[in-house]
């Protein structure tokens, strides 16, 4: 079972860092932030529209980096859609768990969509190579900056 997890997280990665979704600087957004791994270099730049509503309307990013960052950062934006800006916030506290304890499934972060929990869940694997936890949480960070009202943020 867990050599058909590691082949489905490799084939996630390898699709969503090929072809990512949402790629690319949006006409119109209201919320911005930039993230910026010094380590391995990774720079993303995320791009939200919150409606009036306090919900995800679009989400985009740009940068460059590794096949990881990229496919989390596709996966994110794909996620967020239609979220609220607290399920947004519950997302990326149970997403940077996820890849950085191995008790994550009894952390409280709020309400949590199970489909996309299950959908996220394909990047749990990175959690097994530690010097690539940063490259997965990268657009998350910078995703919650944004929300923050922060331009800038790295993952030092």
């Amino acid at each position: 079972m867990f050599d058909d997890l590691r082949d489905l997280y490799q084939e996630v990665i390898l699709d969503h860092g090929k072809h990512p979704r949402n790629f690319g600087k949006p006409e119109a957004f209201n919320r911005m932030a930039r993230g910026e791994n010094p380590l391995c270099g990774d720079k993303i730049n995320i791009y939200l529209m919150i409606g009036p509503d306090g919900r995800v309307i679009e989400a985009h990013f740009d940068g460059r980096g590794c096949a990881i960052s990229q496919a989390s950062a596709s996966l994110m934006t794909e996620t967020l859609k239609g979220k609220t800006e607290a399920e947004a916030e519950a997302l990326f506290g149970h997403f940077h768990d996820m890849c950085t304890k191995d008790d994550h499934e009894h952390t409280d972060h709020g309400p949590l969509d199970p489909e996309a929990v299950e959908r996220l869940d394909v990047l749990a694997g990175v959690r097994e190579f530690p010097m690539r936890v940063k490259c997965a949480t990268l657009a998350w960070h910078t995703m919650h900056a944004a929300l923050s009202g922060d331009e800038k943020t790295t993952t030092e």
